[in-house]
């Protein structure tokens, strides 16, 4: 047992963001530099009632977000509400958000309470709002605009004091263009907006999350051992592009833990698309192009952009070294700095 704890990451996963003591992380696990100060605007935001738009690929843990922000705020003690918005029929969502008067439809047999009135004095929280209807999108317009609405079938209107989080894998400014979003309901959920960013971008985070999860597994049972996993393993999850992101990895960790008998995790233990890298990745990177539909020019320039970033931040943003690591001259890359109008905190990972 000694020897597994000396393999895992001492008392990072449990650290609050800087200068906060009373933080709840609220079972986010993770040590990179970028979750640090994301967390840190969590706080903040917190503590307003102020709509927050929380984007990032499937598995990127939004909903933990979400959670975080209801339970460091003044609302904890009141209900968090979830629903998705992408996993019921448009016909049945209204009814599902503002509820419905008996016989207001076929097979209404009862009056039905919403999760709008289900959530006053709390919080809701929409996730896979870009999968949400035109004509819904109009009304949940005015119930946030005025934090009031009527029941399907119903004339009486409802005040609810209530605050919106919602989230989406979708790119909601391309959806505005294509007339498949409303601009003014996005400007009214964006807030303050929190992109996350895939779990790929940030891998020093990807050893503290295993060590969450095989605590929840110990938690759950208290037979298991958490498994230890050797740099050369460690190696292997790091430069996976985990396409599944954070779900992906925990269920990894999960099948480990019940398929792997000995102590000591191996490279063959892996599933052959992360011992397959060069492959795997170029499929992954190039099928990521197209769920985000982007065109090419974009897709080249956001590849340039990661890579500047990634090599300034390794290199202390000392641009010189980051040339040198690019292979590029020092005067090509400062030009495309000032063009792409890269910043330090450009690369800050968000979990």
């Amino acid at each position: 047992m000694a020897q597994a704890t000396a393999e895992k990451t001492t008392g990072s996963v449990d650290a609050p963001p800087k200068n906060v003591s009373s933080f709840n992380r609220n079972g986010i696990a993770g040590i990179s530099k970028g979750l640090m100060a994301v967390l840190d605007r969590v706080r903040k935001v917190a503590r307003s009632d102020s709509s927050v738009l929380i984007t990032g690929e499937s598995g990127t843990g939004k909903e933990l977000i979400a959670r975080a922000i209801h339970k460091n705020s003044a609302r904890k003690d009141g209900p968090m509400v979830v629903i998705n918005c992408g996993a019921i029929p448009s016909e049945l969502l209204e009814s599902e958000l503002f509820g419905h008067e008996r016989g207001a439809f076929t097979g209404a047999h009862r009056a039905r309470t919403g999760r709008f009135e289900i959530a006053d004095k709390g919080t809701i929280f929409l996730d896979e709002i870009g999968d949400m209807s035109p004509d819904l999108q109009v009304k949940l317009l005015r119930a946030l605009q005025e934090r009031r609405f009527e029941r399907v079938g119903g004339s009486q209107t409802i005040s609810v004091d209530i605050r919106v989080i919602s989230a989406t894998n979708k790119n909601l400014t391309a959806a505005i263009e294509n007339n498949e979003f409303r601009e003014d309901l996005y400007y009214r959920l964006n807030v303050i907006p929190i992109d996350i960013l895939p779990l790929r971008e940030r891998p020093e985070d990807i050893i503290p999350l295993v060590d969450h999860f095989q605590s929840g597994f110990a938690r759950r049972n208290t037979e298991y051992m958490p498994k230890i996993f050797p740099d050369s393993v460690k190696q292997v999850l790091a430069t996976y592009e985990w396409p599944g992101n954070i779900r992906e990895l925990e269920n990894l960790v999960e099948r480990l833990s019940v398929l792997v008998e000995e102590d000591t995790v191996s490279i063959a233990d892996l599933p052959g698309c992360m011992t397959d890298a060069k492959t795997e990745t170029t499929r992954v990177c190039v099928a990521g192009v197209f769920q985000k539909n982007i065109g090419f020019n974009e897709a080249v320039e956001s590849y340039q952009k990661s890579l500047i970033t990634h090599a300034l931040n390794k290199t202390g943003w000392v641009k010189a070294r980051a040339a040198e690591m690019l292979k590029m001259n020092r005067t090509t890359l400062v030009e495309k700095i000032k063009k792409m109008d890269i910043e330090p905190e450009d690369e800050m990972p968000v979990f």
